[in-house]
């Protein structure tokens, strides 16, 4: 086993961390010792196989439908690649832009390089004839996770 589980106060597991950091939750008493490698100590610690947090933590956001829009999500989303062009983004482009009533939406944004969104400027993709790589849909929490 690589890394250390951490229960909630509940007993439901929530991740794994390192031996590192599991021994900082303990000194930080945020967390007890639940299982311990025998004969094993770290300073004063009992080397830790499981934690379990003192208090319990709200993880119902996990289950949320939709991570919330951000621009470094949406870059994450469309793994800093143009949708334009291909090349390395660097911003955000509102496909209808907020001067038009564009909104931050995960289906009205794409990444964009600084060039091609300055090209396509307060217009749409249509207006402007550039044409999009991908249609922009909403990610879901794993797919963000693992960019």
């Amino acid at each position: 086993m690589s890394g250390v589980l951490v229960l909630n106060a509940d007993n439901t597991a929530l991740h794994t961390v390192s031996v590192k950091h599991a021994i900082g939750m303990l000194v930080r008493e945020v967390a007890i010792v639940e299982e311990a490698r025998e004969g094993a100590v770290i300073g004063p610690y009992p080397w830790p196989l499981v934690l379990r947090l003192v208090r319990y933590v709200k993880t119902a956001f996990l289950y949320a439908r939709a991570p919330g829009w951000t621009k470094r999500g949406v870059l994450r989303r469309d793994r800093h690649t143009c949708a334009y062009c291909a090349g390395h983004a660097s911003t955000v482009d509102h496909l209808v832009p907020v001067s038009r009533g564009g909104r931050n939406t995960w289906s009205n944004t794409v990444a964009a390089c600084g060039p091609c969104n300055a090209r396509k400027a307060n217009r749409t993709p249509e207006e402007a004839r550039m044409r999009l790589a991908w249609i922009p849909r909403t990610p879901t929490r794993a797919a963000l996770a693992a960019r």
